[in-house]
């Protein structure tokens, strides 16, 4: 028992690691948002949420966003924050319908219903948060600047990204699988 948590923690710390250097290779995705950077540092949250549930996913979702925070605290952590959201409300959602019944179907259907849900919580995340936190200057005027901010970059921006990542998993995941599940 205990060299199986050994090995479950060696593995989403070596997930963790992965996600963090992933992290850095990012590009803007949206020519009209251009700081908002797409990465794939998700990919191994959801691989390891997958193979271990969706707390291993979290755990590697938190720790990549630590590392990132003290390593580059350009964004003085809202980045970080909404990185952490994000992959978050997308590794909990997916992971739970897959972990229901370990199908190719459940996978695909976790993925695309992940997606939906991360795109609506950072919606709401972009107005209630990050948003404030990250440009308090655009609550000075019309709130229609604001949904529109979210409407034309946080949206598209989310459904593009999950999108991308969801095809990648599904490529890569069952490839992966007995690699994770290995003793």
């Amino acid at each position: 028992m205990r060299n199986s948590r050994v090995q479950l923690m060696v593995k989403v710390g070596m997930l963790s690691a992965l996600s963090f250097i992933i992290m850095f290779l990012e590009f803007p995705l949206l020519p009209s948002a251009p700081y908002l950077k797409m990465d794939l540092s998700d990919i191994p949250a959801i691989v390891g949420a997958f193979a271990f549930g969706p707390m291993a996913g979290v755990v590697i979702e938190l720790i990549k966003n630590i590392l990132h925070f003290i390593t580059k605290p350009e964004t003085g952590g809202v980045g970080e924050l909404a990185n952490f959201l994000t992959g978050s409300s997308f590794v909990i959602v997916a992971s739970l319908i897959y972990f229901r019944s370990k199908r190719k179907a459940s996978a695909i259907i976790g993925l695309a219903v992940g997606t939906v849900v991360m795109t609506i919580v950072m919606c709401f995340a972009n107005y209630y948060i990050l948003l404030p936190l990250y440009a308090p200057a655009l609550f000075e005027g019309p709130i229609s600047v604001i949904l529109n901010v979210i409407y034309t970059t946080t949206l598209p921006f989310n459904l593009i990204k999950g999108v991308i990542v969801s095809v990648i998993t599904i490529l890569i995941y069952k490839r992966l699988s007995p690699i994770l599940h290995k003793k």
